[in-house]
């Protein structure tokens, strides 16, 4: 792969502080972007439209959202652990679109990418709430894809997880023996898929030689949701 396939685009990496954002913000500078990194919170319904205003001219969008993930039984889900969730990893969808999607289909090009979660491709207990949210991050994105490749702008997800990264899998998890077990046990790969190596799959799919995916989802795990 070029060293330069996003050379002169203008991208907006949101919570670039968390999840997979440090990474993504590295590499895709190292492959020529001009990264604009925003670490505010995109909880409040105008914060979306604020970033995109500041931001001016955006070629790519890379939707990075993440919070600690809620580790409750179904039947103890509270209404504002369900409101808090949602708030956080979806609500701020539309409205970033919203504000981004008017000068993308002006200049007939564009390119956004969800970094979301495989937890929605495969039950998991106790995760009711995150992977229904995650769910509905995938749900999102293949719906206004192919809504918008007319457009000639192209709308994926990343749906990852034994991703290297330090919001779910920080060093202390990783070195635990009993989480190394459970790695070579639901992991076909046999470890976590390196940080960086998710991030270049990330740039490319934020590429030109990449414009033929149209709202798909593309799972990052190691084999764990096809196991």
């Amino acid at each position: 792969m070029s060293n330069k396939i996003l050379k002169g685009k203008r991208v907006l990496i949101t919570q670039a502080d968390a999840f997979m954002g440090p990474v993504l913000c590295e590499v895709f500078a190292e492959h020529g972007a001009l990264v604009i990194a925003s670490t505010q919170s995109l909880v409040d319904p105008e914060a979306p439209a604020t970033l995109v205003a500041s931001a001016g001219d955006i070629d790519v969008l890379v939707a990075n959202l993440a919070l600690p993930a809620p580790n409750t039984a179904a039947t103890d889900v509270s209404d504002v652990e369900w409101r808090e969730t949602f708030a956080t990893l979806v609500d701020p969808l539309p409205r970033l679109l919203r504000a981004v999607l008017p000068q993308m289909i002006a200049r007939h090009a564009g390119k956004i990418l969800v970094m979301g979660s495989a937890s929605a491709l495969r039950g998991m207990k106790r995760a009711s709430t995150y992977s229904s949210a995650r769910g509905a991050q995938l749900a999102y994105v293949q719906s206004v894809g192919v809504e918008l490749a007319v457009h000639n702008i192209q709308v994926n997800a990343i749906a990852q997880n034994f991703v290297d990264n330090p919001t779910y899998f920080p060093a202390d998890v990783q070195a635990n023996p009993r989480f190394q077990e459970r790695l070579k046990r639901e992991v076909p790969l046999g470890r976590l898929v390196g940080a960086r190596e998710d991030a270049e799959f990330a740039a490319y799919l934020c590429s030109e030689p990449a414009s033929c995916f149209v709202g798909q989802v593309f799972p990052v795990c190691g084999g764990w949701v096809t196991r």
